[in-house]
């Protein structure tokens, strides 16, 4: 087990792997990435993730490597790690030239892909729920970074989960200009409210998760009622049952919200429902993967 990054055409171990500290990605944060998970040793969700970073690349007028070459780079640098599972993370930056905001400095688009050993959160999240905490740090505005583009720009997110680990939580809830509940620093958030379940419309502006729609699509399956609307700070702390998702971590029971107790015990029956739809859809995953390539946008 181990960690491989490939970097414009050859992998390299951790140690050995180097970009120029010209290069656009480390100086601005002026890059798209997806991060990801295997399954049985199958990337999960491929095609959805490299076509949202196709999506987030064309907002940001960054010209991506083809997309052939992408799959091709996750492929090799999975097989060079040999990692029973493995976290993936597939960066583009604009490249590297001279300093200045000026996109047309940049020389050509650099193709990272960073494989290491799967790390999920410890068992006790899943079992007992997690804590969330809403924080005074905004989710950026679709007129300033859109937070519909996956991109190296993650300062707003930082600082947001900076304060609810200041707070003692271990995830932050983000509010956008007018007070409605977007999403988390680095997950969507779902709440139940009777038998329905409510995630914040993709209008507030907020990041459309690969797991997020990918659950909304679970739940509609088993017959379970999923909408996205508005939901405010205070409607949040009153619900019975709450959930949040990524890509890594999959579906997350919460247990607090701003030190409020939720459901108890903390993994409610629909919580739990969806829970077992998405380690059933990982173990299909691993059975099956996903057939063809991504479809070029």
């Amino acid at each position: 087990m181990g960690v491989k990054v490939y970097v414009d055409g050859t992998v390299y171990d951790r140690d050995s792997a180097r970009i120029s500290i010209f290069d656009r990605g480390f100086l601005y944060g002026d890059s798209v990435y997806e991060v990801m998970r295997t399954s049985g040793g199958n990337p999960v969700d491929l095609e959805a993730h490299i076509d949202r970073l196709a999506r987030s690349a064309a907002s940001i007028a960054l010209d991506l490597p083809d997309l052939d070459t992408i799959v091709a780079a996750t492929s090799n640098t999975l097989r060079a790690a040999q990692n029973r599972e493995s976290y993936l993370r597939v960066v583009v930056t604009r490249g590297a030239g001279e300093i200045g905001l000026d996109t047309e400095l940049a020389d050509q688009p650099s193709l990272i892909v960073i494989v290491r050993p799967l790390e999920l959160p410890p068992e006790r999240l899943y079992t007992r729920g997690m804590s969330l905490w809403i924080v005074g740090v905004q989710r950026t505005p679709r007129r300033a970074v859109d937070p519909s583009v996956k991109s190296g720009n993650y300062l707003n997110n930082i600082m947001a989960l900076h304060e609810a680990r200041r707070n003692g939580a271990d995830e932050a809830l983000m509010c956008d200009a007018k007070g409605r509940v977007a999403e988390g620093s680095t997950c969507n958030v779902f709440v139940v409210q009777g038998d329905e379940v409510i995630t914040p419309a993709l209008e507030i502006g907020l990041l459309p998760g690969i797991t997020r729609q990918r659950v909304i699509e679970l739940a509609g399956r088993a017959g379970i009622d999923v909408r996205e609307g508005t939901l405010t700070p205070d409607q949040v702390r009153s619900v019975k049952e709450a959930f949040v998702t990524s890509s890594v971590r999959g579906v997350v029971p919460v247990a607090t919200i701003d030190g409020r107790a939720t459901h108890t015990p903390a993994v409610g029956p629909i919580t739990q429902r969806i829970m077992e739809l998405y380690r059933n859809y990982l173990a299909d995953q691993a059975h099956n993967g996903e057939s063809g390539h991504p479809s070029r946008r």
